[in-house]
């Protein structure tokens, strides 16, 4: 390839861009207006063409040749005849084989459709009949049929005709407004627009499209100049917008112009021109859109003919249609405009009046009739196709209104606004975006790692907190097993939980996993079945939460436990040892002590009678003490052997077994309840309590006085006496060990703390009322139930 070719076409490719975006720009204002100019209206002609063109019989075959389609029946449902469109919407051939209608329903409308039949056999016509059909190849089909009566010469019914629109997807609205924009869509893509890049007059490259106008593949077009090609109907002209292109006055310009095929055959086309400049401002390729406008000329021809045909299209859309010239006048309004607008005048009386007069009464229902005022300003200014463009009304609803500008031969003949009420799919999808976006939210966000898995383990889908636990990207875990990647330890268990979900249960469970670092985490799982839109499982959804600090932390306090059960076990036997070793001596002083006053009392005096008996009653308070603390130290837990406890039967038996003085009375106040314990420790509790009490009574008449109350959790107790009183200063040391008022030689100053102990070991709290001189009460609580 020659270097200034090369260079050329390397500068070419540089701009590709910006000549792309002109192209598409030029194609898309021509494809649109070749839209309404050739096919739209080309449709339109052809139906109501064949709709004037035809006879009528007893049937109005007319309707055989619309698009949509058309059935005749007889009464019973039987078809009589169709239209082409019907035998290929239902896969029949009435004139090859039977077709009843009914046979056709969906169970879910016979009696429906059995209804809608009595109705048009009462009134002779029937709108908007909506039903489910089964097509011959067993498809489900949503449809929509308008139909009426067909009578003889004598006015009895005889048969009924339809039209059937397929409404499956959507409403019939929708439905026309994407079938226009798939149109839209094919038109450009397939569009009969020529492109042609050249220099000068040496032509670069064409597209094919350009190729098949012409008839010259591409290699022999760059043989050839654009002269060679064309020429000029105005050459003086011509020239003139060349000249001004190449001096850059002008970005571009449009021309007409006539192209010689390869044949000797000549057609005629609207050529579009610009330039792409170098950086320096120089001309470096020109780009021509070329449009064949053989048949738009014969479109001309036959618009004015399908005007009417169009409008009465339009006017029986079930969308709100406002036609206005390029005058801004009516040209055609419909029925439905002044339905969703709340219109009083009917359309005949609306046409020829200003379009802007028709809008100024429908804003009354616009939610910001400020900013439908701007919007409709700035599209009118642009004449740009816009489509689902959105209002809302102060009613609520929500319409989306279209704008298609209509020019014919570059020139503005008008536009086109539509209307179509959106708001229940609007609403709809509203919602479910919020949803989803809430939803979404939660999941990324989630400090619990979610898992999604196929009915085969496959991972669908993971969170960034669950590759956080797992040490994976969320790349390397995707479409993997999730056993075999994560290296679960239990992998029986994932089988056996996997075939649960199947069965529609969830769980929990704990699994051990090997994370990417080969570290071993302890997961906590809850596992849950996870369905597709028809209710069946297709996997399961897991959410983790890593649970090994958690488990070294009962894996510690296991080993701890068992550690202080040794631990206790070692002091309760190391304290019975002891309490034996230190007791032992002292029944061999006690021995001694009783021998020396058997054996020397002749020879002592009063003196050293009294120092031997001030001797035992030392040891005995020593072993007292003793025994003080070996009950202390066994109360630090629960026995098994608990059972119910009369506590009426408690309190007898202390009164048998502590010494009460004659002058001192011991009373239950009320019947003491039945509680769940080990006697043993209630013997302790109740003994050291009365055995206080009535040792510090001095009164010539003592009494101590035992109440009990019911609370929702605990069993609450008072033992009151009316003895010396405790000082105030007292009332929180006197529960500590080896703490005593000192007032009883003989008091260990244990009694007291063992009551708190056991207090403490039935979930329950011990305090005290007392003024000296006056007495004292002491109030606990016990547990009712313990687990």
């Amino acid at each position: 390839m020659p270097k200034t070719e090369l260079e050329i076409l390397q500068r070419a490719l540089e701009r590709q861009k910006k000549a792309r975006l002109q192209a598409e720009k030029i194609l898309e204002e021509k494809s649109k207006e070749l839209y309404d100019t050739t096919q739209h209206l080309k449709r339109a002609n052809a139906r109501l063409n064949n709709l004037l063109d035809e006879q009528s019989e007893d049937v109005d075959t007319a309707f055989l040749s619309v698009i949509d389609p058309y059935v005749v029946m007889d009464l019973n449902f039987d078809v009589i005849r169709t239209n082409e469109s019907a035998k290929e919407f239902l896969g029949f051939d009435y004139t090859r084989e039977s077709l009843n209608l009914g046979n056709l329903v969906h169970p879910d409308f016979l009696q429906y459709t059995r209804e809608s039949m009595q109705t048009l056999l009462e009134v002779g016509i029937l709108k908007n009949y909506r039903a489910k059909i089964y097509t011959k190849n067993g498809a489900l089909k949503f449809v929509q049929i308008n139909a009426s009566l067909i009578h003889n010469n004598e006015g009895k019914p005889i048969a009924a005709q339809g039209i059937i629109r397929d409404i499956t997807q959507e409403m019939e609205i929708e439905a026309l407004l994407s079938e226009q924009r798939k149109q839209l869509d094919i038109i450009v893509e397939n569009s009969p627009l020529g492109i042609v890049l050249a220099v000068g007059d040496r032509i670069i490259k064409c597209n094919a499209t350009m190729q098949q106008m012409l008839g010259y593949s591409n290699e022999e077009l760059k043989e050839l100049t654009i002269g060679q090609i064309s020429a000029y109907t105005d050459s003086k002209k011509s020239l003139k917008l060349v000249e001004k292109l190449n001096k850059g006055e002008l970005d571009h310009f449009a021309i007409q112009k006539s192209y010689k095929r390869k044949d000797g055959s000549a057609f005629m086309a609207k050529t579009s021109v610009s330039s792409v400049r170098n950086i320096d401002g120089s001309v470096d390729y020109q780009v021509a859109m070329v449009e064949d406008i053989t048949k738009e000329i014969e479109a001309k021809d036959k618009l004015l003919a399908s005007e009417n045909r169009l409008a009465t299209l339009i006017k029986n859309l079930e969308m709100a249609v406002l036609l206005e010239d390029e005058h801004g006048k009516i040209a055609l309004i419909n029925s439905k405009f002044c339905e969703m607008f709340g219109m009083e005048a009917v359309p005949e009386e609306l046409m020829g009046q200003k379009g802007a007069d028709a809008i100024e009464q429908a804003k009354k229902f616009v939610g910001d009739p400020k900013a439908f005022d701007k919007r409709a300003a700035d599209i009118l200014k642009k004449r740009n196709t816009v489509l689902s463009d959105e209002l809302e009304m102060t009613d609520g609803r929500i319409l989306e209104r279209d704008f298609i500008p209509i020019v014919s031969e570059g020139v503005y003949r008008g536009h086109l606004w539509t209307y179509s009420d959106v708001t229940l799919r609007r609403n709809f999808r509203r919602n479910l975006q919020a949803e989803k976006d809430k939803y979404s939210s939660i999941i990324a966000n989630m400090n619990l790692g979610l898992i999604e898995v196929d009915n085969e383990d496959k991972i669908q889908m993971v969170n960034q907190s669950f590759c956080a636990m797992s040490g994976f990207e969320e790349a390397e875990l995707l479409g993997k097993t999730a056993r075999d990647v994560l290296s679960v330890q239990e992998k029986d268990l994932v089988l056996e939980k996997n075939a649960q979900r199947l069965e529609n249960t969830s769980d929990s469970y704990e699994l051990r996993v090997l994370n990417k670092s080969g570290e071993t985490r302890h997961w906590l799982i809850s596992g849950a079945p996870r369905y597709n839109e028809a209710n069946q499982v297709i996997g399961s959804i897991g959410i983790h939460l890593d649970i090994t600090d958690h488990k070294k932390l009962e894996l510690q306090k296991e080993s701890l436990l068992k550690e202080l059960q040794v631990s206790n076990k070692e002091l309760q036997e190391y304290a019975h040892v002891v309490s034996h070793d230190l007791k032992s001596p002292l029944r061999s002083i006690s021995a001694l002590a009783s021998w020396l006053k058997e054996d020397y009392e002749s020879v002592l005096d009063d003196n050293g009678i009294n120092q031997l008996q001030m001797m035992q009653e030392k040891i005995e308070g020593m072993d007292n003490l003793i025994s003080g603390i070996l009950k202390y130290s066994s109360i630090d837990r629960r026995s098994d052997k608990e059972t119910e406890v009369d506590l009426n039967q408690v309190v007898e038996e202390i009164r048998e077994i502590i010494f009460i003085p004659e002058h001192v009375r011991v009373v239950i106040m009320d019947t003491l309840p039945t509680v769940c314990a080990e006697k043993t420790k209630m013997h302790q509790l109740f003994q050291n309590l009365l055995s206080n009490a009535v040792m510090h009574i001095e009164n010539e008449e003592g009494l101590v006085k035992i109440f009990s109350e019911e609370t929702p959790t605990h069993w609450q107790f008072s033992i009151s006496d009316n003895g010396v009183g405790i000082p105030q200063e007292y009332h929180e040391k006197i529960f500590k060990i080896f703490q005593s008022l000192g007032t009883k030689e003989r008091s260990t100053g244990i009694g007291l703390s063992i009551v708190k102990k056991i207090v403490d070991l039935y979930e329950g709290k011990i305090w005290l009322q007392s003024e000296v001189g006056k007495g004292t009460t002491f109030h606990f609580t016990l547990k009712k139930d313990r687990k």
